[in-house]
């Protein structure tokens, strides 16, 4: 049997006294000291043990602490009487726990002395309140904000989004919250607006993670990263494709709103370099490397180092298999670029397949076509095989509810590749699975339009992880 010392007054106290005799446990004895007899009701009289006097007498509250206790509460009124307090205790006993509910930010070198602040709490439970702003375990765990819940938004990223698709990297989400009813996570298990998840993971992330969570249209290349990549390579593309790829970014870095960091390898025209030099703003960050450099040695380098979430690349450089390996293993969208302006570009037009790839990116290829201003076109291939792609469809229409951005599904009985070669403006949009990375060569006899993606190689193309 435990022995709990309480030394309390004030409202405070006689409150956390009820809550003791409330929810207490049978394994503990309390000694509850206050300087004021106070009547309580339902206390079991074997566990409670009640003594009116005040604990800044030494010799009265000396003479209780020869019984053994585990632990001493104190929760008093004022400055005085607690620092006091503690003195009497310290005399008789020297390494006692001791807890104190502290409104004074108290000073205290005793390390077995817990100061509680009173006003950290009140103020914490009050933010708990306030509209997007995360709510973090005070009690459980180390109360840092391991511990996070955050209530999804219409409109989120996350939104209509299996857990299995979400990378969960130094946390977790543990729990769905749906309707007032509590819901296991599973790798299928969707999320829906409203849903209260509760996550777990490292406090830092954490607050990355609740960000993203809470961002709706509008920010695009989160959460993949912040910045947006052009990657150039003066061996490889043309002096004239390099300029337009430099034009093409900087539309691209105007629309988007994110930084834009230019990459420069293998230069060997110094007029094309001062044209770049000239065209960018000083918003732009220019970063050339003169040595001889290829593709793997600088753009992992660069991609931690500037949380690129966006790479823009020229279509021969996508079309090199080394270079999209490289590409695809970084897991961030990428922006394949044609000689074609993309200020002439109306609409996004996705291909739909027999998987349901474009489920897990169709947020994304919202966010997209929401920030550069497109249309978003579907084409329903009808002599393909179509339960999976109506789900997608019934995907997209839900999105597109939740948005307010309508969509246009077009059914064809000819190839959809075949169609889009008679259009101009659109930029063609497909989720970036293995399919794409390998060699050109064994795709010739496939009916997969994923992997038959090169025959629209002349117009933009967004490949997106998923």
């Amino acid at each position: 049997m435990k022995k709990i010392l309480i030394i309390a007054d004030g409202d405070i106290g006689e409150h956390f006294i009820r809550r003791i005799i409330a929810t207490y446990t049978s394994e503990n004895i309390y000694y509850v000291v206050q300087p004021k007899k106070v009547e309580y009701e339902n206390v079991n009289s074997a566990r409670f043990k009640f003594y009116e006097f005040d604990s800044t007498s030494f010799y009265k509250l000396a003479n209780l602490l020869k019984m053994d206790f585990v632990q001493v509460i104190i929760t008093m009124q004022t400055q005085i009487d607690i620092e006091n307090t503690i003195k009497n205790i310290r005399m008789v006993k020297k390494k006692l726990p001791v807890v104190v509910l502290d409104s004074f930010d108290l000073l205290n070198e005793d390390p077995n002395v817990v100061l509680i602040n009173a006003n950290e709490i009140l103020s914490s439970k009050l933010l708990d309140h306030l509209p997007n702003v995360p709510v973090i375990a005070q009690n459980i765990g180390l109360g840092e904000g391991e511990i996070m819940e955050v209530l999804v938004p219409f409109g989120s990223s996350f939104v209509y989004k299996h857990i299995g698709v979400i990378e969960q990297k130094n946390w977790k989400i543990v729990a769905i919250y749906r309707s007032k009813k509590l819901l296991l996570p599973t790798r299928r298990r969707m999320i829906h607006p409203n849903d209260l998840l509760v996550l777990v993971g490292e406090p830092s992330v954490l607050k990355s993670v609740y960000r993203s969570i809470k961002q709706e249209l509008g920010q695009f290349p989160e959460p993949f990263g912040s910045n947006i990549y052009l990657y150039i390579d003066m061996k490889l593309d043309d002096d004239e494709n390099i300029k337009k790829l430099v034009r093409q970014a900087v539309f691209l870095h105007q629309k988007f709103k994110h930084e834009l960091i230019v990459r420069v390898i293998n230069p060997n025209s110094f007029d094309t370099l001062r044209y770049i030099k000239d065209y960018l703003d000083d918003n732009v960050l220019l970063d050339i490397s003169y040595k001889y450099s290829d593709f793997n040695e600088l753009f992992l380098n660069d991609i931690k180092q500037y949380h690129v979430g966006l790479v823009i690349v020229s279509k021969d450089m996508f079309s090199s298999y080394d270079i999209r390996i490289r590409l695809y293993e970084s897991r961030i969208p990428v922006l394949k670029l044609s000689d074609k302006t993309l200020k002439s570009v109306k609409d996004v037009s996705i291909i739909l397949s027999d998987n349901r790839d474009l489920e897990k990116v169709a947020s994304t290829i919202y966010d997209i076509s929401e920030q550069l201003g497109y249309n978003i076109e579907l084409y329903n291939y009808l002599n393909e095989h179509q339960e999976n792609k109506e789900q997608v469809i019934e995907h997209f229409y839900n999105l597109s509810t939740i948005f307010s951005k309508s969509i246009k599904v077009i059914k064809e009985k000819r190839n959809p590749i075949r169609v889009l070669k008679q259009k101009d403006d659109f930029i063609h949009i497909l989720p970036f699975t293995d399919k794409l990375v390998s060699r050109r060569i064994f795709s010739i006899f496939s009916d997969d339009s994923e992997k038959l993606y090169y025959k629209l190689d002349s117009y933009h193309q967004i490949f997106i992880p998923v």
